[in-house]
């Protein structure tokens, strides 16, 4: 988005146009959920406990995150990168169309919220065995929403439709357009 509006006279955007600067967000990003995790593993990891309230003379195995708090900072960050994804799918939608894929983007950001916000009270009201079965399910599930929507589009053309895949006439449909 930045790399359309850059290309204006006197733009004071073309700094940030390099891939350096992309580079950059996309390491930042994934450095600060490395460091969440780190954090919450070295402070209060997840562990194995027995359940004695969940059934009455049955012992119910099941894992206990730890800090419920850092579980709900990661999934508040996760929650925060994918928000800002839709935001930016969203002032994308101005872009020409040979160069738009914010409907992707848009799309795959909504299932991945939907997921997730149906998993929180969801999992407010589950417990044991259940709450691990759906977290791995919300992960799974979200996981998937942005695999078929961004990758899946791309393959297709790169395996059925090679000849469109092609710089010039990338930008033949975009001056005919």
């Amino acid at each position: 988005m930045i790399a359309f509006r850059a290309t204006k006279p006197n733009s004071d955007l073309r700094r940030w146009a390099s891939p350096q600067v992309s580079y950059l967000v996309i390491s930042l990003g994934t450095v600060i959920q490395f460091l969440i995790c780190i954090i919450w593993l070295i402070i209060s990891p997840p562990f194995p406990e027995f359940n004695v309230k969940a059934k009455t003379g049955v012992l119910v195995y099941e894992c206990n995150e730890g800090s419920s708090t850092a579980f709900w900072v990661t999934l508040g960050y996760m929650s925060f990168l994918a928000l800002i994804s839709c935001l930016v799918a969203f002032l994308a939608r101005e872009l020409p169309d040979r160069f738009n894929e914010a409907k992707y983007i848009t799309f795959s950001m909504l299932a991945f919220l939907t997921v997730w916000v149906s998993f929180i009270p969801a999992s407010l009201s589950t417990s044991g065995k259940y709450t691990v079965a759906m977290e791995v399910f919300a992960i799974m599930s979200s996981s998937w929403a942005i695999l078929c929507c961004l990758f899946f589009p791309k393959c297709y053309i790169i395996l059925f439709h090679p000849q469109v895949n092609s710089r010039r006439n990338l930008l033949r449909k975009h001056i005919i357009m």
